[in-house]
């Protein structure tokens, strides 16, 4: 029997997982992917107190101190989160079943990707997902944002800042910014909006490396040195939901500021969860959050 289960090797998992064991709770993570998305992410420059850092970095440092602090680590996937007869919770995976007093979703999220071709062979060498991440590394260069919402708008308005050009793909023949964000966009002297369009493959440079140029369904081809992807991710919150917990329009974990969901015992933290600003050391906040109530849930159910 653990006193907190938690289901995410990322970075929201590890820090629960970290501050959890501090708080002597018997802790057990349970993932696939250890360090999570950051490690896909070439350098991280936003990690308070950390100016800069890779993303494995990152990642394999939060593991090291989960594991220094305590916490026990396996390496499965987890396939179902069910109530167990004693009140607590079982987290099932092909080598076994693993019973805890609390738990945490720490799942995250998966971003939507384009198939062209290209796309997938040059992540991290020129295609990105984060222009907060990664925009610094583009500075004075051509950069195109794929999206058609607000949030490729946004991306855009922050690149514009760094990169000498700045297109925005749109699929459609409009643009869902904010009217501020879209004011912004047509006041700026280095974005573009490239209507009715759809990347159809992208290209290397001449080193085969890195991104070099794309090319449309029309044809037509661009010189770019970075792309950023926005359109759109999606939370990864089926054992959540089979589990009863309650989710919002977007399949994200509802939580309140505990970081608990509507299940006694059972907290979310990170992109899998509703908070609308999505960022690793949010998803950190909260997953210390989170092991602070789950503490205080244990300590209390044993008093009971």
């Amino acid at each position: 029997m653990y006193d907190f289960l938690i289901i995410g090797t990322g970075t929201s998992g590890l820090s629960a997982a970290m501050y959890a064991s501090r708080l002597n709770l018997k802790t057990l993570v349970l993932g696939t992917m250890p360090g999570g998305l950051i490690t896909t992410t070439h350098v991280v420059e936003n990690w308070p107190g950390t100016p800069s850092i890779s993303g494995p970095d990152l990642g394999m440092a939060l593991l090291d101190h989960a594991k220094k602090s305590g916490a026990e680590i396996k390496y499965e996937t987890v396939t179902k989160v069910s109530k167990s007869e004693n009140g607590g919770y079982v987290a099932e995976t092909a080598s076994g079943k693993y019973e805890g007093k609390s738990v945490l979703f720490a799942t995250g999220t998966h971003h939507k990707t384009l198939t062209a071709p290209g796309i997938k062979e040059f992540e991290n060498k020129g295609v990105s997902y984060c222009a907060l991440c990664d925009g610094a590394f583009y500075k004075g260069k051509n950069v195109c944002i794929v999206g058609g919402g607000d949030s490729a708008a946004k991306e855009a308005i922050f690149l514009a800042q760094v990169a000498a050009k700045v297109y925005i793909i749109v699929r459609k023949d409009i643009l869902r910014a904010e009217p501020r964000n879209q004011e912004l966009i047509d006041s700026s002297k280095n974005i573009e909006i490239k209507f009715n369009s759809e990347i159809a493959e992208v290209l290397p440079d001449e080193s085969g490396k890195k991104v070099g140029k794309v090319k449309f369904a029309s044809g037509e081809e661009l010189p770019m040195d970075g792309i950023f992807l926005a359109i759109g991710h999606a939370a990864q919150t089926d054992l959540a939901k089979d589990l009863g917990v309650e989710l919002n329009e977007k399949s994200e974990i509802k939580i309140d500021r505990h970081s608990q969901t509507n299940l006694p015992g059972v907290f979310a933290a990170g992109d899998c969860a509703d908070t609308e600003f999505k960022q690793a050391i949010t998803g950190s906040g909260e997953a210390v959050t989170a092991a602070y109530y789950a503490f205080k849930f244990v300590k209390n159910s044993a008093q009971i």
